[in-house]
């Protein structure tokens, strides 16, 4: 007998039809959003039977979560590999409004919002594996390397600053996503956040 190491046909064919489907429905959600996405029209994109979307996702919200673990991994990947060379806490930071920003830019207005909102909603499905959010994590390390090499107040708490800097710029983001000088207001955001943790100079 033969041994053979992968998926088998069957696995392949149903995983490219989810692949299908991310596909489809994330088109859709751009469109229309994802509360007035219609089912209908995203198993037409895909080719595929109606019901076949609720055997792999049974909502639209698992979409979203779907979505938000690839996009979170991705941008974890990134901002470790980053992670590796950053020299100072100010330019880890600006790398992580870079990613957040390009994660915007690639979703789109309106399912960035969508994005936001599932991703903060007590109501969220149960994510299967359960895991936190490591995005905040590297950004928390960061934040405790940088304390430990003097650059922060002692008693900054790494973790609760990494929250609120993540909170504070996907509300900042979210908020003004139609501002055409919302740049300058990003960078202000990110010298607010430096200034907060960083111990003031003796005048």
């Amino acid at each position: 007998m033969t041994v053979t190491d992968g998926p088998t046909s069957r696995e392949a064919k149903r995983l490219q039809t989810r692949e299908r489907l991310m596909g489809a429905a994330i088109a859709e959600f751009k469109r229309s959003g994802m509360a007035a996405a219609d089912v209908g029209a995203i198993v037409a994109a895909a080719g595929v039977a109606h019901g076949t979307f609720f055997f792999h996702f049974p909502t639209k919200e698992h979409v979203l979560l779907e979505l938000e673990r690839r996009e979170e991994d991705r941008m974890v990947k990134l901002f470790a590999r980053f992670a590796k060379t950053a020299r100072d806490l100010p330019s880890a930071l600006t790398e992580v409004v870079r990613l957040i920003i390009g994660l915007e830019k690639r979703l789109g207005d309106a399912l960035f919002k969508d994005f936001l909102a599932l991703h903060f909603s007590p109501t969220r499905p149960q994510n299967e594996g359960g895991a936190d959010h490591p995005l905040i994590v590297l950004v928390a390390a960061q934040i405790e390397q940088a304390r430990e090499r003097g650059e922060t107040d002692a008693d900054v708490n790494p973790m609760n600053s990494a929250v609120f800097f993540l909170l504070g710029l996907y509300a900042l983001l979210v908020t003004t996503s139609d501002w055409p000088d919302r740049q300058p207001l990003v960078d202000d955001y990110l010298v607010r956040t430096l200034r907060s943790v960083i111990p003031a100079r003796p005048n």
